[in-house]
């Protein structure tokens, strides 16, 4: 038996991948589930995105290798974006990298920067996998703690307190995925002046900052960010093209070179066609956002509903795609979920999936048709 390497007993199987082969069993088996889980956006992307790609097809180079950096359009079509939209400028050529989705700038940057037994700092709760991406490249996840009382901000207080020597890395996401929470020019001041006094890498996580926000903002906006902080992002969300996977990574040139060297081993560029859609799509003007978002604006009052049937309490004033709901006192997040799903036939994701601080809470996800948000508030009620 051919042993595997010793960092994979460091991880286990994404929650996602295994849970859903539950659901899906379920389904299978004539179950109506209603799937309440996941982020994957259900409505269609830019109709002009959709033409650019199948019109791509016949150009004689749809089918080649493509560059690692990018189609020069793509990269010019991210710095105006950043441009129009959180008001940062950004060389096309030296500090733009598209990503064949963000998640694997997470991967990228964790190879370039850190070795065996550096600290990286991780949000609780937080995206699983700042955690999961730590462990396999043998570095250490210190978890951070973020809490209701201070709006799921960071407590610099806290942190100052902690032994920062070996911490070569940290990762912010805001708007916050899971808890919607949104950030203030102060808080990103604070993350890059903390990044300069204690030489660390801030890398803000920013694929929801256009869902149910009417202020999107980027750390890069805060003068002097670009020494310290890096900043993924995605059009996952925002133009729903999740499986297509595009996003970015944006920041300094030596920070961009650096993670260059990773990626150019790691793939051998995004497909072209992808590429021309997503350059259509980072076009898109802001009657696009507002449509959207009228959508999602109508499934949250729905899920907020949902929310109140089921005696949870949640914030009207958080953002993105989910909305984070605090379970009555003393119940516990997984056991309630697997309740709801058995005797309902309703998934929600429950918040210990996001770290211990999750506990007590759910998550509800906005992908799902107003048909079946209904649905799901008859069958709890």
């Amino acid at each position: 038996m051919i042993e595997v390497a010793k960092r994979l007993h460091t991880v286990e199987e994404y929650y996602f991948s295994k849970k859903l082969r539950e659901v899906n069993l379920m389904i299978a088996n004539g179950k109506p589930v209603i799937n309440l889980g996941i982020g994957s956006p259900d409505l269609q992307p830019p109709q002009k995105v959709v033409d650019a790609i199948t019109e791509s097809l016949l150009h004689p180079n749809a089918h080649k290798y493509q560059s690692y950096q990018g189609l020069p359009e793509l990269r010019d079509a991210i710095s105006r974006f950043y441009k129009e939209h959180y008001s940062v400028n950004l060389s096309s050529l030296t500090e733009v990298l598209p990503l064949m989705g963000s998640k694997e700038g997470i991967m990228h940057i964790s190879m370039t920067y850190l070795n065996e037994g550096d600290e990286v700092l991780i949000p609780n709760p937080g995206y699983p996998t700042y955690q999961s991406v730590t462990k396999l490249v043998g570095a250490k996840g210190v978890l951070y703690e973020l809490d209701e009382t201070n709006n799921w901000l960071p407590d610099f207080k806290a942190l100052e307190q902690l032994d920062l020597s070996k911490v070569k890395l940290m990762w912010v996401n805001y708007p916050h995925m899971p808890t919607g929470a949104k950030p203030t020019k102060h808080l990103f001041e604070e993350l890059v002046a903390f990044g300069k006094k204690h030489n660390i890498l801030i890398v803000n996580d920013n694929p929801y900052s256009f869902i149910l926000n009417d202020n999107p903002k980027s750390i890069l906006s805060v003068d002097g960010a670009k020494e310290v902080c890096l900043e993924l992002n995605s059009l996952s969300k925002t133009f729903n093209m999740a499986g297509w996977r595009v996003g970015m990574v944006v920041g300094s040139s030596t920070h961009i070179n650096n993670i260059l060297k990773v990626k150019s081993n790691m793939d051998s560029g995004m497909f072209y066609g992808i590429q021309k859609g997503a350059i259509e799509a980072l076009k898109c003007s802001k009657m696009w956002f507002a449509t959207l978002n009228n959508v999602y604006q109508k499934r949250r009052n729905l899920v907020w509903q949902l929310a109140e049937a089921l005696n949870c309490t949640y914030d009207k004033n958080a953002s993105g795609l989910f909305v984070w709901a605090k379970l009555p006192a003393y119940l516990k997040s997984e056991e309630f979920i697997d309740i709801i799903l058995k005797e309902n036939h309703v998934f929600i994701t429950p918040g210990t999936i996001f770290g211990n601080k999750g506990e007590g809470y759910i998550r509800f996800s906005l992908c799902a048709s107003t048909e079946d948000l209904e649905e799901a508030i008859a069958r709890v009620k």
